[in-house]
């Protein structure tokens, strides 16, 4: 399959078939990583540019490890270390870096629709590392993949029919955004989970949505739960962290409700205690670290697809 796209901006610009070829990728890409030497050669040559105008422990470190082991060059670039601090637009930042010809910019940033503005003026792939509460394509394909491993059918299958929780702070999570329209084309079935003010003003999606844990938890076969992300909320949203704790951290008594043998997921950082307990979170039935090594898996078949993306054209006009 040539891969048909020059930026990974949302998950909604994939149809099934593209997710399936993700993943496919990502699980030949999971059998070199346990490989005790995990270097190919498949990008020598490629270099790739992290711009990461948020902080982030996993999607930056993740994509760094994916481009060294693909053999590609990465250079990192915070917020702090770009001249934006010095009040250089955004637009003029990409610009000077795209003068550097690099072959991809993975970035994230804290205003919606950054990635698309970047995209539209820059030759290079673009991928989305999360901008603001719009999108987070790349944590959505690595839970779809850490679901599908296990559940044992990475073509759709295993995620067919899949009864799939999303709990917690909907209303500024990119990650329950992008999870909700991925997990659906691949078959699953989504509902989710907050408080009222946690909710989206409209919601984009028809899904059932619940205000009660013990109820949104009964027959699912997986549920996914999000941070509290204060740093974007608006004051008087919360009236009480313990109040919300109370109704709404994942306990091992209401994880219990949940079909026999069901999933956790957290894309973390995690806050032990408020959204999810302890003992729920280390617990056998957590896919936290999994969804970790994903990551590295997932980020290695998009930089392939998207960075051999041209390789591809080349061949089928040669061949023509």
């Amino acid at each position: 399959m040539a891969w048909p796209h020059k930026d990974l901006l949302c998950v909604s610009q994939l149809s099934r078939q593209d997710a399936e070829e993700i993943l496919r990728a990502a699980k030949s890409f999971q059998e070199i990583n346990a490989r005790p030497v995990k270097k190919v050669p498949i990008l020598k040559g490629k270099s790739v540019i992290l711009f990461f105008a948020e902080p982030s422990t996993r999607t930056k470190t993740s994509f760094d490890v994916a481009g060294k082991r693909l053999s590609a060059d990465t250079f990192a670039l915070t917020k702090s270390g770009s001249s934006l601090v010095k009040g250089e637009s955004l637009k003029d930042t990409v610009l000077t870096l795209q003068a550097m010809k690099p072959d991809a910019i993975v970035m994230r940033h804290q205003a919606s629709g950054a990635a698309k503005f970047i995209a539209e003026r820059l030759n290079c792939s673009v991928i989305n590392a999360g901008d603001g509460w719009h999108a987070h394509p790349t944590q959505a394909l690595l839970d779809a993949f850490t679901l599908s491993e296990h559940w044992g059918n990475l073509d759709g299958g295993g995620l067919e029919g899949r009864n799939v929780c999303i709990l917690g702070d909907i209303a500024h999570s990119r990650v329950a955004r992008s999870n909700v329209v991925l997990l659906r084309l691949l078959g699953a079935k989504v509902r989710l989970c907050a408080p009222r003010t946690l909710l989206p003003t409209a919601l984009a999606w028809d899904v059932p949505v619940y205000s009660d844990l013990d109820e949104a938890v009964r027959g699912m076969d997986a549920v996914m739960c999000l941070r509290l992300q204060l740093e974007r909320q608006e004051a008087g949203l919360l009236p009480d962290l313990r109040e919300y704790s109370r109704r709404y951290c994942l306990t091992a008594a209401r994880m219990a409700k949940a079909n026999k043998g069901a999933l956790l997921l957290h894309p973390g950082p995690i806050n032990r205690g408020i959204e999810i307990a302890s003992d729920v979170a280390d617990a056998k039935i957590s896919l936290i670290l999994d969804q970790v090594a994903s990551g590295v898996d997932v980020r290695m078949a998009l930089l392939h697809l998207y960075l051999t993306r041209k390789e591809a054209k080349e061949e089928r006009r040669v061949a023509s």
